[in-house]
């Protein structure tokens, strides 16, 4: 003799699919965030890498005709980490530019040289004509000129040397935070058709003239001298 049938029965393997269907809705979504996670966390760890002479990972790129193979640490963003052309490249150098001092940290783009103006040209063909009267002195070897209010530059000082044919030159301008440095600019030409735009706090100047060699030494490993 037949069981009799429950007229729940279908109802009840309705319920117990969409039960389960429910439970792996949330494993997929539960796994979906910590993929995302795991992602997360490694772009982070990759960002805090500092660089260092001597990185490897190269990545390969070209500009202005130039070939450069630079270690991925040292670039300040993840989307230009892709080998192939470029019209620039930002990265970030830690020179050693006093004994026993932490490595100064520079903010480097570089890009085609016809796109910028060297710091050394702009201080005869635009930075003397809005000289304020005065000078600034604290900086061994460097004179500091306030620069015009007037002519848009208020609050920044240019510094140079005044006795190279070549001349250190950096543009810095006062922090609007009370307990930041001030920041410097400072642009020059390589010796190929790059320039490199360097960003660095002013703490920096009082050894400017190891500047360039320290900077020659991260330029040069990949290839942009």
């Amino acid at each position: 003799m037949l069981a009799p049938i429950s007229a729940d029965g279908p109802a009840e393997a309705r319920g117990a699919l969409a039960y389960n269907l429910a439970g792996i809705a949330v494993l997929v979504l539960l796994l979906a965030v910590g993929a995302a996670y795991l992602i997360d966390r490694a772009g982070h760890a990759s960002a805090q890498r500092l660089p260092a002479l001597g990185d490897g990972d190269i990545v390969q790129q070209t500009l202005a005709g130039r070939e450069l193979e630079i270690p991925a640490a040292w670039f300040r963003y993840g989307e230009q980490i892709k080998g192939g052309f470029a019209s620039q490249v930002d990265l970030k150098f830690l020179l050693d530019l006093a004994p026993g001092a932490a490595p100064q940290p520079v903010d480097v783009s570089l890009l085609p040289r016809s796109r910028v103006r060297a710091s050394s040209a702009l201080l005869d063909t635009v930075y003397l004509h809005q000289f304020e009267d005065g000078a600034i002195g604290g900086i061994p070897g460097l004179v500091g000129k306030p620069l015009s209010a007037a002519g848009g530059y208020a609050g920044e000082t240019v510094w140079y040397d005044p006795l190279s044919p070549v001349p250190f030159v950096a543009k810095c301008a006062t922090s609007f935070e009370p307990d930041m440095p001030d920041r410097c600019l400072r642009t020059v030409y390589l010796t190929n058709d790059l320039a490199a735009v360097l960003n660095f706090d002013a703490s920096a100047l009082p050894d400017w003239r190891r500047f360039d060699q320290e900077l020659a030494l991260w330029l040069g490993q990949i290839g942009a001298l």
